[in-house]
This record gives structure tokens, sequence and C-alpha cells, in this order.
């Protein structure tokens, strides 16, 4: 990985109102997460031993000692940038989970999920990446989607309107989603071990109407695939927002659609439904049509 990383020694207040990031901010953030990267991730890549990995929700969910040690490093990086600003982890709220509900009510709130895949991670599968979002009121303005692998990101922001691909070397890219195909044609990922067991046997069946389904087991690089025009769609039934705000908005401000399926806009205050995000609005159509007989009953509020 590069060690030429950029440091600038100022550090922002929160401008009034505020849209997004300014460019020398996400240069700070940007740093921030390679160095975390860096120092707390690479080196406990497949040098976890058996007491840095336990079970959270389920035991094939997982928490490492470098999920803690990079979220830590991260949160206490932006307090400092930022020391008016909201900071909201994954681990945080694994901890203290009404920390949930607090984070679409700022004006200004970082999400970080320190390591996004982390089953992956811990089993040495290089399919893993920092997810890190600004939300305003519940609403995505800034997000990153890191691999730290490759030291790329996929980083996309309201002040540009624009998703970008930044390579670790050579010149970043805007990325636009995949043209528009027939339902049979296209690709994407559905996440069905997370659904209720009545609803992943209603669901099954309808699958194979798509090219092809299948998941990642790690959101950062699902959305990293529809961004850069690889994949279809993505749907998912678990809301977290460390998951998905970024993603969302890296799909949507390259040209594609990030609703749920009942056609309401994303928010991050939503913690019940399918969230439903595809490469065009004709894309989703499609989608949600073929869906909604099946999904069209289940529950979907505002938390």
């Amino acid at each position: 990985m590069k060690s030429d990383l950029i440091r600038p020694n100022d550090t922002y207040d929160l401008p009034s109102p505020i849209t997004t990031l300014t460019p020398a901010q996400q240069a700070q953030v940007i740093n921030l997460v390679r160095r975390a990267a860096q120092s707390e991730i690479m080196p406990r890549y497949q040098n976890l031993a058996d007491f840095e990995i336990a079970s959270k929700s389920r035991d094939d969910d997982l928490v490492t000692q470098a999920d803690l040690a990079a979220e830590a490093m991260i949160t206490r990086g932006l307090l400092r940038l930022f020391p008016n600003a909201q900071v909201v982890g994954e681990e945080a709220v694994a901890k203290t989970p009404d920390l949930r509900d607090t984070m679409s009510d700022h004006e200004f709130t970082f999400v970080i999920d320190p390591i996004d895949g982390t089953w992956n991670y811990a089993k040495g599968v290089a399919v893993f990446g920092v997810i890190l979002s600004v939300l305003r009121f519940g609403v995505p303005v800034f997000g990153i989607l890191y691999d730290p692998m490759r030291d790329d990101y996929v980083i996309a922001d309201h002040a540009t309107q624009s998703t970008r691909f930044v390579p670790a070397r050579g010149a970043a890219r805007t990325l636009t989603t995949a043209s528009e195909k027939s339902v049979e044609d296209l690709q994407g990922y559905v996440h069905l071990g997370l659904m209720p067991k009545d609803v992943q046997f209603e669901l099954a069946p309808v699958l194979p109407n798509f090219r092809r389904t299948t998941v990642l087991r790690c959101s950062c690089h699902e959305y990293r695939l529809i961004a850069l025009g690889h994949a279809d769609f993505c749907l998912s039934a678990t809301l977290n927002p460390w998951d998905h705000a970024a993603g969302v908005l890296a799909c949507q401000l390259a040209g594609g659609v990030a609703q749920f399926l009942d056609g309401s806009p994303y928010n991050a205050r939503q913690t019940t439904g399918y969230l439903l995000t595809a490469t065009s609005q004709h894309t989703w159509d499609q989608i949600a049509d073929l869906l909604r007989p099946i999904l069209q009953n289940e529950p979907s509020k505002v938390g």
C-alpha cells in the first residue's frame, strides 16, 4: 500500500448549512481511512488468533479485534477533525443499540463500518472493505467504499454530483452504471439468507428469472460492482446504515436508483422493509414488479 499520504494540518468545524465535505476535508477523511487500514486492518489479516474473533447476533455474525481497533482509530480521527459531528460506528451500535436511532436526527453524522465483510476477513477471504458515509438527517451526502487489499476506493459526494473510482495508481474516473437489460439478463445480489425463513421459501422460486443472483458477504464490494457497471441490482432486508448509505449514494450518483420496495426514497431512519438498488429506474421497476407480489405484504415502516 502507498505510504505517501497527504496530511493537511488544518482541522475543520462544520459549516452551516451543511451539504457535504470540501475536497480538503475529503482528503483528510480518505487518508484517515487508509491509515486505519494500514495500521489496524492489514497487519491482522490472516494473523488473527482465536481469541481475537467473537460472535455477535449469530455465530456467523463476527467481530474481530481489527474491527474494534479500526473503528476506534477512525472515530478518534473524525472527532478531532470535526468536533461538532456525530460519529457512529457499527461496533459502537452493537454495544449501545440506541445509537442506531439517533443518527438520522442530526445534520451531520459520520457512519463507519470499519470492516465490512468481517466473516470473509476472519476466514482469510480477500473480499472485505471499509465503508464510511456522511448522513444529513438520514440522507447520505458523501460516501467511501474502500478496498484495503488494493488501496483503491469508490467515492461519491453531492458537491460534484458524481461517483468516481480512484485507483492506487493512475487517474480517477467517473462511473456510470450498466446499461438497461431485460430481466432474464440481470445479475445481482439478493441477501436471501438474512431474510425470514418464510420469505426465503417464497422468494427463492422467483430468483431463476434472473441470469444470476448471489452474495459476496460484503456490501462494500457489492455496491462497488454495481457502481462500476459490473452488476445490476441488490436487494436487502437488513437495513443497517453502515452497510448501505455510502453504496446507495454511489449507485445513485452513477445513474442508478435506490428505493425501498414501496417506492419511498432511501433514508437511514428506516429500519424495516426491502431496499432495492438498481442501475436505472427502468431496471428498478422491472425487478420491483417481479418481487412485489411476494414482498408487498412485508412490513415497510419508518423506525
